[in-house]
C-alpha cells in the first residue's frame, strides 16, 4: 500500500533473484479500511516509492488511482471465510473482504505467474493463500519472511506514527512473542507462557491479544504443533502494530 520500507524491497529482491520479470502494485485500497481508520493519513509517497522499486529491479510499476479500480456501481466483493472473522477480522470488521477483494483484482489485471507476499501479516497470507486455492487462482505463492529493524521491531508503514516514545517500547511485541514461543517450548502451558509474556510488553503498550494458531485455518492451539504462528498486535498511542513467530 506504498511509503515503501526494506520489509516492502525484500519482497522485490525475492522476486527479482526468481523471475524474468517483476511487477509491483502500488495502492492504498479503501475497501480495507474502517470510516474510523486512518485512510485519509495512510503514509504516502508516491515519487519516493517509484524510485525505490527501479532501483530494486522492478520492470512494471501499476499504481492506480481508487476510480479506476472501482466503478461508482462497484458491488462485487470477495468473502475471506472465516478465517477473515477471527483476530485481525473480528476488531476490523469487513478489512479482510477489502484485502481478498483487491488482491483478486489485482491478479486478474496483472496475472503473475508468482505472488510474492511478506510475512508480517500473517492472517492475511493464511487469507489470500485460502482464497487462491479456493478459487482456482493460476498462480503460486512465496510468502518471504518478515524483515525486522536491528531492536526486533517489523517493519511497517505505520512505525511511521510513532512517537519517539512509543518507537522505544514498540519492540515490546516482539519481545512478548519471543517470550511465549521460549516459556511453551520449555514445557510451560500457553496460559502461562501468554500472562509470562504480558510482563514483557511495554507499559505504554495496549495488547489486543496474542495467542498461538494453526498456520493454515488460525484456529487457536494449545502447543507449538507446526505449522503455527505465535500472534499478537497491540497499540503504541493511537498506531496500532501487528507482529508474529513463525513455528516450523
Amino acid at each position: 500500500m506504498g511509503a515503501l520500507h526494506e520489509g516492502h524491497l525484500a519482497l522485490v529482491r525475492r522476486a527479482r533473484a526468481e523471475s524474468v520479470a517483476v511487477a509491483a502494485s502500488v495502492f492504498v485500497n479503501p475497501l480495507q479500511f474502517a470510516r474510523d481508520e486512518d485512510l485519509g493519513r495512510y503514509p504516502r509517497d508516491n515519487e519516493g516509492d517509484r524510485s525505490k522499486l527501479a532501483q530494486a529491479g522492478v520492470d512494471v510499476l501499476f499504481a492506480p488511482s481508487p476510480a479506476a479500480m472501482y466503478a461508482p456501481d462497484f458491488a462485487t466483493s470477495v468473502d475471506a471465510g472465516p478465517i477473515g472473522e477471527v483476530f485481525e477480522g473480528a476488531i476490523r470488521p469487513g478489512h479482510f473482504r477489502g484485502v481478498a477483494t483487491v488482491v483478486n483484482k489485482l491478479l486478474n489485471i496483472v496475472r503473475p505467474d508468482v505472488l510474492y507476499l511478506g510475512q508480517k501479516d500473517a492472517q492475511q497470507t493464511a487469507i489470500l493463500r485460502r482464497m487462491i486455492r479456493d478459487l482456482e487462482i493460476p498462480v503460486s505463492v512465496v510468502i518471504v519472511p518478515t524483515e525486522r529493524e536491528s531492536d526486533g521491531l517489523a517493519m511497517s508503514s505505520r512505525n511511521a506514527y510513532l512517537s519517539p516514545q512509543e518507537r522505544a517500547a514498540a519492540p515490546s511485541l516482539h519481545n512478548a512473542l519471543e517470550a511465549v514461543r521460549l516459556a511453551m517450548a520449555g514445557g510451560c502451558s500457553k496460559a502461562d507462557a501468554i500472562a509470562a509474556a504480558r510482563s514483557r510488553l511495554h507499559p505504554l503498550a495496549q495488547l489486543d491479544y496474542i495467542d498461538v494458531v494453526d498456520a493454515n485455518s488460525f484456529n487457536p492451539i494449545e502447543s507449538l504443533s507446526p505449522p503455527a504462528f505465535v500472534i499478537g498486535a497491540a497499540r503504541f498511542g493511537t498506531t496500532r502494530l501487528l507482529d508474529n513467530l513463525w513455528i516450523e
